[in-house]
């Protein structure tokens, strides 16, 4: 195995447990993502489950993408562990929270585990029925009502860093 699939291996094995048979290590994690079409969910679905199959470990994934080319709503649960027996996350048990677009992570806060990790773009992608309508209003402060509910809220610059890497 290369050292990148070395590094991808104990990352995910430390995520779930390091391989004894402890209660720790049978332990599912789940993992959400979410964005508006475009955004590189699915990518990021089938990376992560690539990854953690690659390491051995057992993965199930549901995704959501009716609208997702016109820019609509996309998401995709992954769950990890040693056996995965559902490909649906229960509200309230997700562990991280992989927001591509901050008002989507909002939307999805209340699926979070009191202890889980939400890793949030600052990217504000405001969906035309909100410029369109007078009935809808984008929450420019998701990021800040998140870390009202959430213990763990990491905001990224995804905008700025895809730019540095020579994508729009």
């Amino acid at each position: 195995m290369s050292h990148r699939g070395d590094c991808i291996e104990k990352s995910i094995r430390g995520s779930v447990g390091t391989g004894m048979h402890t209660e720790e290590a049978k332990r599912t994690k789940n993992i959400l993502i979410v964005g508006v079409g475009g955004q590189g969910v699915l990518l990021a679905s089938e990376i992560i489950s690539a990854a953690a199959m690659q390491a051995g470990l057992d993965v199930k994934k549901s995704e959501v993408h009716g609208m997702s080319q016109r820019g609509g709503v996309v998401s995709s649960h992954v769950r990890i562990g040693e056996k995965v027996y559902a490909p649906t996350i229960a509200h309230g048990q997700v562990d991280i929270l992989m927001a591509f677009e901050q008002a989507e992570g909002l939307r999805v806060v209340d699926w979070m585990k009191p202890e889980g990790v939400a890793v949030v773009a600052r990217t504000e992608l405001v969906p035309a029925i909100v410029t369109s309508s007078k009935k809808f209003d984008y929450p420019h402060d998701a990021i800040e009502r998140m870390e009202q509910k959430l213990t763990h809220v990491v905001p990224v610059e995804a905008g700025a860093i895809a730019e540095e890497l020579g994508n729009p």
